[in-house]
């Protein structure tokens, strides 16, 4: 086993996103503050690209050690990797959201070619196969994965701990569900979020950017129908451990949707923006969401993965809060 590759990979993360730090101020890729912007202070932006290079320069060290098939390494490197480079492309310049959308696709089916789509489901019992219906659903959730873990990397440190708590939870519910074999990719994820989170913690020194963001939301969906062929409850495990960025993301995302709002366009209207404005801080936001995932949805998660509780009804216990937080801090509503 190479367990001397998990610090590698932080230390390697953590020593690239100072470099990477060093370039986007000498090339002036800085975020600066506007009316939609949840920071007051210019920072530099594009670290995420630590964590792309990181993560995949190990996987295939993992095929080599027999700790990862090759399927799984082709759909995880090749559509985390065209995620990325129209992440980078848009942190440098603009590229029109169909066209962006249209290489998101192309990833999602890129990693449903090698995972072979969606497996049959369990649900309260009954197996559900949904063929070519539920292999477009799957394209659906990925490129939905993707664009949500964009929206919700909007303070300090949110994106990263949900990263480190989601992989480290899954982690914990292999060991438990008895699929070690699917234990390295999440942790090694985990490891390289962790050397980039040393410089996004609060007060941040860098931001992800889209090549972060968006490569972070591709893998992890990828991760999540990596496990629903191994067992329908390591699936439902996923959903729960993600719930706080499901829930909020797609609460919004209804919501302006239904008032007519162009959701393409940058916003404020999430409820950890909200939260954030609130509290007039990001640190209490951000350790907010470690605790959530780690009081409330990491136990449902092992109680479904031990098959103590149905995955779908795990899913709905464990969401029904997040709804209500969602609805309390305003997710979606107009900005005043």
């Amino acid at each position: 086993m190479i367990y001397w590759l998990l610090p590698l990979v932080v230390v390697f993360s953590l020593a690239m996103t100072a470099l990477l730090r060093r370039y986007a101020l000498a090339r002036s890729i800085i975020d600066i503050p506007n009316a939609r912007s949840s920071h007051s202070l210019p920072t530099p932006r594009g670290g995420g690209v630590a964590i792309v290079v990181a993560f995949l320069l190990a996987l295939p060290l993992l095929v080599w050690g027999g700790l990862l098939d090759s399927a799984a390494l082709f759909a995880l490197f090749g559509a985390g990797l065209l995620v990325a480079v129209i992440g980078f492309m848009d942190d440098h310049g603009h590229i029109a959201a169909r066209w962006r959308l249209l290489g998101h696709f192309c990833a999602a089916i890129w990693a449903l070619a090698w995972l072979g789509g969606l497996p049959p489901l369990q649900v309260f019992g009954f197996t559900l196969a949904m063929g070519w219906l539920g292999h477009v659903l799957a394209a659906f959730y990925l490129v939905w994965m993707l664009n949500l873990y964009n929206f919700m990397d909007g303070i300090d440190g949110i994106a990263s701990v949900e990263a480190i708590t989601a992989c480290l939870g899954a982690c914990l519910l292999y060991l438990v569900g008895g699929a070690d074999q699917l234990i390295w990719a999440p942790l090694l994820l985990a490891g390289a979020v962790l050397g980039f989170l040393f410089w996004n913690f609060p007060p941040a020194r860098i931001f992800m950017g889209d090549a972060g963001s968006g490569f972070l939301g591709m893998v992890l969906g990828v991760l999540t129908l990596l496990a629903a062929w191994q067992s329908s409850e390591l699936l439902w495990g996923w959903l729960i451990l993600l719930g706080v960025f499901v829930v909020d993301a797609t609460f919004t995302l209804l919501r302006r949707l239904l008032r007519g709002e162009r959701v393409y366009e940058a916003h404020r209207s999430h409820a950890y923006q909200f939260a954030s404005r609130r509290l007039r801080r990001h640190l209490p936001v951000t350790l907010g969401v470690l605790a959530i995932n780690l009081l409330w949805l990491l136990p449902l998660a092992v109680a479904v993965v031990l098959q103590q509780i149905d995955g779908l009804a795990g899913l709905l216990l464990a969401y029904a809060p997040l709804l209500a937080l969602a609805w309390f801090y305003r997710a979606g509503a107009q900005e005043v």
